[in-house]
């Protein structure tokens, strides 16, 4: 292989680097509980976090602590959920399992 077929390689590579970039940016995933909704991107960014008045009652009730922790599992949960969604996105646009990067 030459330097060029080298460098058109790399060209290649970088094309479908950013391809695969764009397509994990478009992934979003949601997670609610206890009047909590998160949104996650692909990119592992918090998109919006709305809360319902009822979620306000532990605060209110004198229990910031529980609210607290709602809002954290919430998160969390976002988070895992956009955590599978991407790589299962990312599995099937790099050939699933067995391809050259899909593993095993």
């Amino acid at each position: 292989m030459g330097v060029f077929d080298q460098v058109k390689e790399m060209m290649k590579a970088r094309s479908e680097q950013k391809r695969i970039q764009s397509e994990m940016q478009k992934i979003t995933a949601e997670y609610s509980n206890g009047g909590i909704t998160v949104t996650v991107k692909g990119d592992m960014t918090v998109s919006s976090i709305v809360i319902d008045g009822s979620a306000y009652d532990e605060v209110k009730a004198g229990k910031p602590a529980r609210f607290e922790t709602m809002l954290l599992n919430v998160v969390n949960g976002a988070i895992k959920k956009a955590k599978d969604a991407t790589q299962a996105e990312l599995m099937k646009l790099m050939g699933g399992p067995g391809s050259l990067f899909g593993g095993k």
